[in-house]
């Protein structure tokens, strides 16, 4: 019973790789479920969730960055292999058994992803919390959102970040966003092709006073081993998301960000508002990564900000997470909610790596 969970889970994955674009992963997957020799089954065990799966590829991922799996590296892109990367899979079985013992102590480890692209969807509900708190009267789409417009404004933005990682998208203001009708951002080196489906408010303005994260691991983007790590997570035969993290590390060098060692809820504890300042919570799937008991702790700590919030001390919780945690290959969703007021808009949708955002 185990083997069949086990090879239902790595073909689950294998879908879900293949329809967020790695055919390499998709590739991997399939053979590591069909192995008669059982090398994926044995390192995963029972452990099956998506989570797991995925730790497996991004520490087979990471021996191959740290130049220890040679004859794997020469499939692998982000080593510079130039190999047909669908023809890796021997030497990956290989891999899986030579390191079995060091690739299960990384099954347990969240992805450290920072995906880039998240930054699409919440850039543009960033823009719609700036929108909604300046004197001005919103465009005609908030309203049709139900956000209530506040008064006062323009107001600073403390942006707070759970399951920040290394801070990346802490610093997504600075990158700049493409769509059909333009571009918005500074120049940047980091640049999202489609990114959005529609517009968010982009004539609202943005300015970030504060920016501060949390993680249980947190990573220094300016250390070469917290990039290999990062790069670990990132699918290596997705040559435009790697060059997104690459160019990610040289906005991070040029702006501050402070990502402090602590779990999201004891990050929050205490949370209030911000007289002269719009308190944003913000993440992007993470939601998955807590137990039961720390998400509560998460929403009883912004409940509480919110229902202190006034006029000139708004607070906003936008999220960008999965309808269905265990699964990356269904939409997630730009969830906001702003107080004074506290009601929950679904603001748009985007498949898991942000690109392309399409907002309702």
């Amino acid at each position: 019973m185990r083997k069949a969970d086990t090879e239902r889970a790595l073909l689950a994955q294998a879908r879900a790789s293949a329809e967020l674009g790695s055919p390499m992963y998709a590739e991997l997957l399939t053979r590591a479920a069909r192995d008669p020799g059982r090398a994926a089954v044995e390192v995963l065990g029972e452990r099956t969730e998506t989570g797991h799966i995925l730790g497996m590829l991004g520490t087979v991922h990471r021996l191959v960055l740290e130049g220890r799996v040679p004859e794997l590296a020469a499939h692998y892109p982000t080593a510079g292999g130039t190999e047909d990367p669908l023809e890796a899979w021997p030497a990956f079985r290989d891999v899986l058994s030579e390191h079995a013992a060091e690739i299960r102590d990384g099954l347990t480890d969240p992805p450290q992803t920072n995906e880039v692209g998240r930054a699409a969807p919440l850039v543009g509900g960033l823009l719609t919390i700036a929108d909604a708190c300046r004197p001005a009267p919103p465009r005609a789409a908030v309203p049709r959102l139900h956000l209530r417009p506040l008064p006062g404004g323009p107001l600073p933005i403390r942006l707070l970040e759970i399951g920040a990682s290394a801070g990346l998208n802490l610093r997504a203001d600075r990158f700049r966003l493409l769509h059909e009708g333009g571009a918005y951002g500074p120049e940047s080196p980091v640049v999202l092709p489609d990114a959005w489906r529609g517009l968010p408010p982009v004539d609202a303005p943005l300015a970030i006073a504060e920016r501060r994260g949390c993680d249980p691991n947190p990573l220094d983007a300016a250390s070469p081993a917290a990039r290999r790590r990062l790069l670990s997570y990132v699918w290596p035969d997705q040559a435009a998301r790697v060059a997104r993290l690459r160019a990610a590390f040289e906005v991070a060098a040029a702006v501050p960000a402070t990502v402090v060692k602590a779990g999201a809820a004891d990050f929050l504890e205490g949370l209030a508002p911000r007289q002269g300042a719009v308190t944003v919570v913000w993440h992007s799937t993470m939601r998955a990564y807590l137990s039961d008991e720390e998400a509560a702790r998460v929403d009883r700590s912004i409940e509480e900000a919110g229902a202190a919030a006034t006029p000139g001390a708004p607070v906003a919780h936008l999220s960008f997470e999965g309808r269905d945690a265990s699964r990356l290959d269904v939409l997630h969703v730009v969830t906001l909610r702003l107080w004074p007021g506290g009601d929950r808009v679904v603001l748009g949708e985007a498949p898991s790596h942000g690109l392309p955002t399409t907002w309702y």
